[in-house]
């Protein structure tokens, strides 16, 4: 992997690092194919108090995007330093509401899959079908549809909706995790996108599915810490950074 560039004067190496992961895990999500050209958002808060987070910037495609290129902006929506790029609005709804409410959301991912808005469609939502959707279903909020996120009125609700949770579905509209690193935020949504397509696919069957007992359920969040060994995403994210050095290099610039 190419050596990463050194933080600029206005950077510090904090930031400059989570700006390389979040970089990356657009990247990722690209590679993956749940980008929907440049309509969703992932952030990261910057350490400090001042509780600025990165979003990208708008109009620029996920495999496009690098550490520098990310729009740093305030919980007021207005950047932090220049930016040649404007910020997507409904985006800086939803993830200004999840960071300024939630302190371990370091990261928060929302994507618009075809797998995620179709589960979203349905009135039944994540059933317990697979090992991948017990991990969601030990920590899923819903929120239901108000149209797009533009509406400030909406915060509350939306904050509500996802509580505590790891995973929130938002109903007719996609997924949404969150995680105290990009890594762990990453690998929630790679769980919670890989339920939804095991669902759909499960549908499609026409057959009559066979759900996992509720007691098994109970016990999943002992098992996930134990199968990461306690390192959540960090234990897959090295290997993730190694993919896209072979497959889309330089986000780190």
């Amino acid at each position: 992997m190419s050596a990463r560039p050194m933080p600029g004067p206005d950077c510090s190496a904090e930031e400059w690092a989570l700006r390389v992961d979040l970089a990356a895990a657009y990247r990722l999500i690209a590679l993956h194919g749940w980008d929907d050209l440049i309509f969703t958002h992932l952030t990261a808060r910057v350490p400090g108090p001042e509780h600025h987070f990165l979003i990208n910037p708008y109009g620029m495609g996920f495999a496009e995007i690098t550490a520098s290129s990310l729009v740093k902006v305030g919980l007021d929506g207005q950047p932090v330093g220049a930016s040649e790029y404007p910020v997507n609005p409904a985006g800086f709804v939803i993830h200004s509401a999840v960071h300024a409410a939630r302190e371990d959301a370091l990261c928060v991912m929302h994507t618009h899959s075809l797998n995620g808005v179709a589960v979203s469609a349905q009135k039944d939502g994540v059933l317990a079908i697979s090992q991948q959707s017990l991990f969601v279903l030990a920590a899923l909020g819903y929120h239901d549809y108000e149209g797009v996120a533009l509406n400030d009125a909406e915060k509350p609700r939306l904050v509500a909706d996802l509580g505590r949770n790891t995973f929130l579905m938002l109903r007719n509209h996609g997924l949404l995790t969150v995680g105290a690193s990009v890594a762990d935020a990453f690998l929630a949504m790679y769980i919670f996108e890989a339920a939804c397509a095991i669902q759909v696919r499960a549908l499609a069957g026409a057959r009559e599915l066979l759900p996992i007992p509720a007691p098994i359920l109970a016990g999943i969040q002992a098992q996930a810490a134990q199968v990461t060994r306690g390192l959540g995403g960090a234990l897959a994210w090295p290997s993730l950074l190694r993919r896209l050095a072979r497959e889309s290099p330089g986000y780190e610039q």
